[in-house]
């Protein structure tokens, strides 16, 4: 990438075309890592918020038009800046999966980031897909155990809670407030969620001013199921409009597993057993759970066995849970790791044999099968050796933390999984020899 200069050669340089990224500076910050290893960054904006943290409007591209005209003016910027590289938080929204498709064809490094599996501590960093697109979809125990390197160190354990989560509050109000009243320059811009831009912006800043009295209100509940004395089991809710949620799971709407997963516990469940749904940190009000959820349950005839947690310290309410229940979140390996069974309904990148049970519901929580321990702590292991890079999105601790390894991945030659899968088989290959 050097001439005889030291300087970059401008026609081998690697270019970074970014496209929607976490609300907040993190995709800035990341370009101006990536601008001092001598390569170029460019950014697609398409609303107001998306540029309002690019600190280069020289190298800031508006899309203005309509999302039909979005493929060709996509591969007219790939073929002007040169592109390389295309950088992405996310993969599924119809601009990103398209964008993709051109990205591959056209030999592209295609570099996807998405909050941590292992959630709260860390985020995640893979090529070409997340979560149901994933390479560890075909990746299996067995080839994941062989990867690994095998160090003594103890991984890192998951804290309580998850430091970026204010701050993902506020990155996000802040982002609506500029798509709400800066955004005349994007007359066709159309949010990918249901919720008008103004809707989204209320819903940011009335979580905002909610969030103390949520935080008593949930102190309560947990203490209450905590010192209840009966065995729970605890539903893992997500956001009606998550991606992995509506894309990777074969329910339209939070009703439907709510009524599937409550239909199940009031078949199976032991009489003196409760089941107790846990929101998402995020959970902003746009979906009436706590009413949906009180209202399934006395239909099933189980009102009295039945409570509703808002957001908050998930670890806390697992330390004595006796099972898990998801779609497909992520929470589901604070589960695992506790040795918790989890029945999970949707694809997910931890539903691999003897970690996740497909009991028939009334079954598992009759008498749930757990995860085996080696199986997952294998798994847990090669995610830290791999996709997983300590620090987040959002708060400048954790994006400082973030940066500091996640550069070097994204130079490199190989994605994270074929960089330990190929280091392990040559130094297998080179035992073998010696033998």
């Amino acid at each position: 990438m050097t001439n005889t200069t030291g300087k970059p050669d401008a026609s081998n340089q690697r270019v970074f075309l970014f496209l929607q990224g976490p609300h907040g500076p993190f995709f800035s910050d990341l370009a101006d890592r990536l601008n001092e290893t001598g390569v170029a960054c460019w950014r697609v904006a398409f609303n107001a918020g998306d540029g309002a943290a690019w600190k280069n409007p020289k190298r800031l591209l508006a899309f203005r038009g309509r999302i039909e005209n979005w493929p060709a003016q996509f591969a007219n910027w790939m073929a002007m800046t040169h592109a390389t590289d295309l950088v992405l938080y996310g993969d599924v929204r119809r601009h990103h999966a398209e964008a993709i498709v051109a990205a591959r064809k056209a030999g592209l490094t295609i570099h996807v980031f998405e909050e941590g599996y292992l959630r709260p501590y860390w985020a995640t960093y893979e090529r070409d897909g997340s979560n149901g697109n994933s390479r560890l979809m075909q990746l299996t125990l067995e080839q994941m155990a062989t990867a690994l390197t095998r160090t003594a160190d103890v991984p890192a354990l998951p804290p309580d809670r998850w430091g970026d989560l204010r701050m993902h509050m506020v990155h996000g109000a802040l982002y609506h407030w500029h798509v709400l009243f800066r955004n005349q320059a994007f007359p066709h811009y159309r949010p990918h969620r249901d919720q008008s831009v103004a809707e989204e912006f209320r819903l940011h800043v009335l979580r905002l001013l909610r969030r103390p009295r949520h935080n008593v209100e949930r102190w309560l509940a947990t203490r209450r199921i905590r010192k209840g004395g009966r065995p729970y089991h605890v539903a893992l809710l997500q956001l009606e409009h998550d991606a992995s949620f509506r894309a990777f799971s074969d329910f339209s709407s939070q009703t439907e597993f709510v009524d599937l997963v409550i239909s199940g516990f009031a078949s199976g469940a032991p009489s003196h057993h409760r089941l107790v749904f846990k929101a998402h940190p995020l959970e902003d009000g746009r979906v009436p759970l706590e009413a949906t959820i009180r209202a399934r349950a006395a239909a099933h005839g189980v009102a009295d066995r039945v409570y509703f947690v808002r957001g908050g310290k998930l670890a806390y309410l697992l330390q004595s849970a006796r099972s898990a229940v998801t779609v497909n979140s992520t929470s589901a390996h604070q589960a695992l790791w506790r040795g918790l069974p989890v029945r999970s309904f949707g694809t997910s990148v931890y539903d691999k044999p003897q970690l996740v049970s497909h009991q028939a519901l009334p079954d598992f929580f009759t008498d749930p099968h757990p995860p085996h321990p080696e199986a997952y702590a294998t798994y847990r292991q090669f995610l830290l050796e791999t996709s997983q890079i300590p620090g987040g999105f959002y708060s400048a601790k954790g994006r400082a933390q973030l940066l500091r390894q996640v550069v070097d991945r994204m130079l490199s030659a190989h994605d994270p999984y074929d960089l330990r899968l190929r280091t392990r088989e040559t130094e297998a290959q080179q035992l073998r020899l010696v033998r």
